[in-house]
């Protein structure tokens, strides 16, 4: 539809530029008829004129009207383009922060590069058509003035292309200055929880300055070199009228051009020269758009994790590691890692803090691809089995969990989209999400702001264990909060996960003790990203090693935060 709308502007555009070159050569004829005192031939061109300028009005509208709606077309094109490429993209791009490059794409950049049919293209267009069918026509009246302007031709599209080149170098750096400045500025709205507690002068202040500046620093050396560079080319178009004039003149004094003629060939050559000075204006246009696209472009060569042909099925739902190696450098988080998850059962990882526990929930995921080695679902390589295939299989229940603004029911809603607004209560009210929404005004329909700024971390957990429940996943990954949580949260984030575990394989990045006690497998983790122990909680105690030199500090730090002084030898769970 884009490609059809875009020949048809094309059309009219070049139509609607000759007709307006055919009136500007029109007036030689007039004006010649004019100064000679002719009324009879002057009406008559009038006249002609009157009807090529009927035309150019026509031809103006239809292409006014097939550019607006191009443009509309091209602009749902790009956004549905950059938001198919980003659900594709692999998890890893967006590792770094990547909401200033989409945010600039979908916003400025898409409605620069959709108004170009409109606004831009067909102006440039005109700007050199135009004066295109007046150079060929004057080769009709004097072919030796014809050849003045002729001469200037290349140097004004040299001068063209150097003003594109100029303007597009500075727009990458303006447009990567600008990517910095709303990375920080949306880091610095998210973080104000944390920074107003640091005062002025913190370190995400100085980021946000440094980031603006750097902005402002890019967008002025955008505007000297643009500015320049429009200067130079305007003044290369004048060079050409300077030219004609100087031609004209010595055609003039030795007689060999009439005064009438060179009076209204002089008029022509400076309506010649004013729809390319004005394309020059918007050349640089064509330029900031090719950024954007060439941005797009890069989205579009981001390699994508290798999906099979036809995706296997698992044999069950177990979890194997088979000698994993991974990092997220030049450093490896996990180093050889071997273990088994069994089918329908709860495996408690522990460690160290980096140890890189997360990180395996990430790759069972397959948020990544590990660099060596293999991780399966069901004894099936995930990518044989595919992302779609696992992303159905897996429910990621994250500590840092973000909810849209938006209300309680559709954050939870989320988790399956097929499910009826009861069918939601019901899954809710089993992660105990029904006490958060009675506590708030609107209930269910209470809204959770931004990020569910409304709730606590706790209850953001109990949304997202909701959300788990909701989608029914064989597989659930539990990130438990590292934070310690009231007495309410703890109670009932812990019988949500008992419900969360029936039937269901489990894998839980375990804080909490009483989590971890019931877990069927426990893997504790080394410093190094290797595993030290696994085994139940029983048979680890018994042996001595890494993890109860690690339940024995855990134990006596909830004792020595949540009890009195004898609660050393029994610490409340």
């Amino acid at each position: 539809m884009i490609g059809r709308l875009l020949i048809t502007e094309l059309v009219f555009i070049v139509a609607t530029a000759v007709l307006q070159g055919a009136a500007f050569l029109l007036l030689v004829p007039l004006l010649q008829a004019l100064l000679r005192g002719d009324t009879d031939a002057a009406w008559s061109w009038l006249t002609v004129m009157a009807a090529v300028g009927a035309g150019y009005v026509v031809t103006t509208w239809f292409a006014s009207q097939i550019g607006m709606k191009a443009s509309g077309a091209l602009l749902d094109s790009l956004l549905t383009r950059l938001g198919d490429r980003l659900i594709e993209l692999p998890v890893a791009w967006f590792g770094q922060d990547r909401s200033g490059l989409a945010a600039g794409i979908a916003t400025q950049g898409a409605m620069f590069v959709s108004n170009m049919p409109y606004a831009i293209l067909r102006q440039i267009l005109i700007g050199f058509i135009t004066p295109g069918t007046v150079l060929a026509g004057m080769y009709v009246f004097d072919w030796r003035l014809a050849v003045a302007m002729t001469v200037m031709v290349p140097v004004i599209l040299f001068g063209y292309r150097w003003l594109q080149r100029a303007i597009g170098r500075g727009d990458v750096v303006h447009a990567e200055a600008v990517t910095d400045a709303s990375n920080r500025v949306i880091e610095f709205a998210r973080a104000q929880p944390a920074l107003r507690t640091a005062g002025e002068g913190s370190i995400a202040d100085r980021l946000v300055a440094d980031a603006l500046q750097n902005q402002h620093r890019a967008y002025r050396g955008l505007l000297v070199t643009g500015g320049a560079g429009i200067a130079t080319f305007a003044g290369l178009v004048q060079l050409s009228l300077t030219l004609l004039l100087v031609v004209g003149a010595y055609l003039a004094v030795g007689g060999t051009v009439d005064v009438a003629t060179l009076i209204a060939l002089l008029v022509l050559g400076v309506r010649f020269n004013e729809p390319i000075v004005a394309a020059g204006d918007l050349g640089g246009g064509v330029a900031v758009a090719r950024t954007t696209l060439d941005q797009l472009d890069r989205l579009a060569a981001v390699a994508a994790l290798p999906e099979p042909q036809t995706p296997a099925k698992p044999a069950d739902w177990g979890i194997g590691f088979e000698d994993v190696t991974f990092g997220y450098g030049d450093e490896p988080v996990l180093q050889d890692l071997s273990f088994n998850a069994p089918a329908g059962g709860m495996t408690a990882i522990v460690g160290p803090s980096g140890a890189g526990k997360t990180t395996i929930t990430k790759l069972i995921a397959r948020f990544y691809d590990p660099e060596s080695g293999t991780v399966t679902i069901g004894g099936v390589p995930l990518p044989e089995l595919g992302t779609a295939t696992v992303e159905a299989a897996v429910a990621p229940v994250s500590q840092d969990v973000y909810l849209f603004d938006d209300t309680i029911v559709n954050n939870v809603w989320l988790g399956n989209p097929d499910m009826t607004r009861e069918e939601v209560i019901a899954a809710a009210s089993r992660a105990r999400v029904d006490e958060i929404a009675y506590r708030l005004p609107g209930g269910w329909d209470a809204r959770v702001g931004e990020g569910g700024t409304n709730l606590s971390g706790g209850e953001r957990q109990r949304v997202s264990i909701a959300r788990a429940l909701l989608k029914d996943a064989p597989i659930v990954l539990l990130d438990e909060a590292t934070s310690a949580l009231d007495v309410g949260n703890e109670i009932a984030i812990g019988e949500a996960i008992d419900r969360i575990r029936a039937d269901r394989t489990l894998i839980v990045v375990a804080h909490r003790l009483q989590t971890i006690m019931t877990a069927e497998k426990i893997i504790m983790l080394a410093g190094d990203g290797s595993i030290s122990e696994t085994g139940t909680h029983t048979e680890l105690l018994a042996a001595h090693g890494s993890y109860a030199r690690y339940w024995t500090e855990r134990v006596d730090a909830t004792g020595w935060q949540l009890t009195p002084t004898d609660a050393h030898t029994h610490p409340r769970l």
